[in-house]
């Protein structure tokens, strides 16, 4: 299967990417996407920092099933603006 995955801010910045197509075993979870995005992109926080995802624009854990066609996004760490 194939999943395109979105990077932005900082994840973009780091792997000076914006979208990767990835292909998938049709039985792929999230937690399978995280591996081979960190493969693919090894200037990604690697384990046992944990990747935020969301897919079809909906957070999902690890054990999340992914399907041909979806759209996952890698959601950095938000830090807050001062004054």
């Amino acid at each position: 299967m194939r999943v395109a995955v979105k990077l932005f801010a900082l994840y973009r910045d780091l792997t000076g990417t914006s979208e990767v197509s990835l292909e998938l075993p049709a039985e792929a979870t999230v937690a399978d996407l995280c591996r081979e995005i960190r493969r693919r992109l090894p200037a990604l926080p690697q384990e046992p920092y944990p990747l935020v995802v969301a897919v079809n624009q909906e957070y999902a854990d690890d054990e999340h099933p992914l399907q041909d066609g979806d759209e996952a996004a890698l959601i950095p760490p938000v830090s807050g603006g001062g004054r």
